[in-house]
């Protein structure tokens, strides 16, 4: 696992010493019916987030609610360069960049999994003592996982984890910076919770700008599980929707944390840990199956 121990030894030194079915919100439903109310989170609702989705996304129709009052928006299908060039500040090693082609679109949802969330699926949460409406934390690989396996059964559509290619093509949301809103580091207070504006603490979702898909926290809050293991990338090779290593010891983390520096907030910073593993920086966000028929 890269830096998380040592950033979580340092966060715990410093601690010391100082919400039946989806419901598919479709165009038809919303001038018959009008558009159904917003779910907690303000400026992550959908009424909001219809309004500022871009024209890829406005094609393949209108953002989920589903039965947990999550709102997951479509993330179209497209090209991006995977990585990070070698002259990008605070670049590691296993950035290599090199093309990347996702064919299909998929849902994603908008803010990082609820402890609310995550206890009216799973039955109880997790531990940790963060609020209702703040991510929920300390949550594996495997429970996330398990989480996912319970809400697709209960809503006959298919939740997953986001692969480690679909999480960057999404922060990046067609941007090719070191950040979703650019290269400069000196603005991320502005747009994501890190060790020196977090009070080292995650937050409620939504109270720092969305990217230009309307994802918040991409940078920052918490660390989000993806579906893959952890491997290496190869220079200049294009690769079809990669799903990492058939197998492997470590599963991959991205986004950075609310105790991490702004390094590991970049799109392309990479992180992992063993499946098993449950710390106070760490949660996940939901990705859906995108069905042609809707």
């Amino acid at each position: 696992m890269k830096r998380l121990l040592g950033l979580l030894l340092l966060a715990a030194v410093l601690v010391c010493g100082a919400r039946g079915s989806a419901v598919a919100i479709e165009n038809s439903q919303d001038q018959s019916k009008g558009v159904a109310a917003d779910p907690p989170g303000g400026a992550s609702g959908v009424s909001a987030i219809r309004k500022t989705m871009a024209a890829e996304q406005l094609a393949l129709g209108d953002p989920l609610l589903n039965s947990l009052g999550m709102v997951l928006v479509p993330i179209p299908a497209g090209e991006f360069q995977m990585g990070s060039p070698a002259e990008e500040k605070g670049r590691e090693y296993d950035e290599t960049l090199h093309p990347v082609r996702i064919t299909q679109p998929f849902y994603l949802g908008v803010r990082e999994v609820t402890r609310e969330q995550y206890e009216r699926v799973m039955g109880h949460h997790p531990g940790d003592v963060q609020g209702e409406t703040k991510p929920v934390t300390k949550v594996s690989w495997n429970s996330a996982v398990e989480f996912c396996r319970k809400l697709s059964e209960q809503e006959g559509r298919e939740y997953r984890l986001p692969t480690e290619a679909e999480w960057e093509f999404a922060c990046r949301a067609g941007t090719t910076t070191s950040y979703s809103f650019g290269h400069d580091d000196t603005l991320l207070d502005q747009y994501a919770w890190h060790t020196a504006n977090s009070g080292l603490t995650a937050h409620a979702g939504g109270q720092k700008p969305a990217n230009r898909w309307g994802l918040y926290d991409m940078h920052g809050n918490v660390w989000e599980w993806c579906q893959d293991w952890i491997g290496s990338y190869r220079a200049g090779v294009l690769v079809v929707d990669p799903a990492g290593p058939a197998e492997g010891a470590f599963r991959v983390l991205r986004g950075g944390s609310f105790f991490s520096p702004p390094r590991d907030h970049r799109s392309a910073n990479r992180n992992s840990d063993r499946p098993p593993s449950r710390y106070s920086s760490t949660g996940f966000r939901l990705a859906r199956t995108y069905h042609l028929s809707r």
